[in-house]
């Protein structure tokens, strides 16, 4: 079988450089949707329906966030991290501890939303560099509906 050479026009050095980051971005948004999920779960109080509605939307959108940014990481001809062990590595998000109530699990959400900005962000540069405007593209977009979902979250705090 014929091994056939990436040629897309980045270098392997700058596909490995912006696939690290994306795998950063990758593990901070499995993480995050792991923990929106469980908040989903257990959030209680007099606000549960709605904030039981806002964190079902927010992890469907992330479940296939995660799909998006891993196939992105493919297309560079990197392998995507998908294992707990290789995200706990990777992930600057806090795991939830079981004990948040309401307005904790509402707080917790906005620094994690407000982290996944800040991966994509930092990943932006090597994306630049190399005139990777689909990698380019897809960060932006991530930035967009992380600010906007940090600042929805945010608004409920009062």
């Amino acid at each position: 079988s014929t091994n056939m050479q990436l040629d897309i026009g980045i270098t392997e050095a700058n596909r490995d450089k912006i696939a690290t980051g994306l795998s950063a971005l990758l593990a901070d948004s499995y993480s995050l949707y792991l923990k929106t999920h469980n908040y989903h779960w257990n959030v209680t109080g007099p606000q549960f329906n709605t904030l039981h509605q806002m964190f079902e939307t927010q992890y469907t959108e992330l479940a296939a966030a995660v799909d998006e940014i891993a196939e992105r990481i493919r297309a560079l001809g990197v392998k995507a991290p998908g294992s707990y062990s290789e995200f706990a590595k990777l992930t600057s998000i806090d795991e939830a501890t079981g004990k948040e109530n309401a307005e904790e699990m509402i707080a917790q959400l906005v620094t994690a939303q407000e982290t996944l900005v800040r991966t994509a962000r930092e990943t932006f540069p090597s994306a630049d560099v190399a005139n990777d405007e689909v990698t380019a593209d897809l960060l932006t977009q991530r930035m967009q509906i992380h600010e906007k979902n940090a600042w929805m979250l945010r608004s409920m705090l009062a």
